[in-house]
């Protein structure tokens, strides 16, 4: 089965509902890219009026995750993934419709073949930046990701 965005977001349906019902959903999905979008709405928002940071943190997280989640279905192998730290830099209040772009897919590409050769872990940063509809950054995320071969 191939991973295309409404199977994806099908799945936020049931796995992750609160992404799903704060409005995260993917947009698109290559080998290089991945794109997840959310907007401002009464439901995710702080007191401040603008998108909570969580919910930027749920979307740039998917993002990310995405990326980890094809390269592994790709190889028919059964390899854990897992966050294990993050961090967050805010430049700008999030209102309207917000992009979270990751396009880091050959870095997982790299790690989960190196994992697969050597039977080792692999650690990797991958970056995810939001931009508003003026092409302007208002939060970059960077999440630590472990990978390793189950045997």
């Amino acid at each position: 089965m191939k991973i295309t965005p409404r199977k994806i977001n099908l799945f936020m349906l049931f796995k992750l509902p609160s992404a799903y019902f704060c409005g995260v959903r993917v947009v698109s999905i290559s080998d290089s890219e991945a794109v997840v979008k959310v907007k401002h709405r009464w439901i995710n928002q702080n007191p401040f009026k603008s998108l909570y940071w969580a919910v930027q943190g749920m979307a740039s997280e998917f993002a990310n995750g995405i990326l980890v989640m094809q390269e592994i279905k790709k190889t028919n192998r059964k390899i854990s993934m897992l966050v294990t730290h993050q961090e967050g830099r805010f430049t700008k209040k999030a209102t309207g419709k917000i992009l979270f772009k990751c396009s880091e897919g050959n870095l997982v590409k790299e790690a989960i073949h190196k994992s697969i050769e050597t039977g080792e872990g692999q650690i990797i940063h991958l970056k995810t930046d939001g931009i508003d509809a003026n092409g302007e950054l208002v939060s970059q995320f960077v999440y630590e990701w472990s990978i390793k071969v189950k045997e």
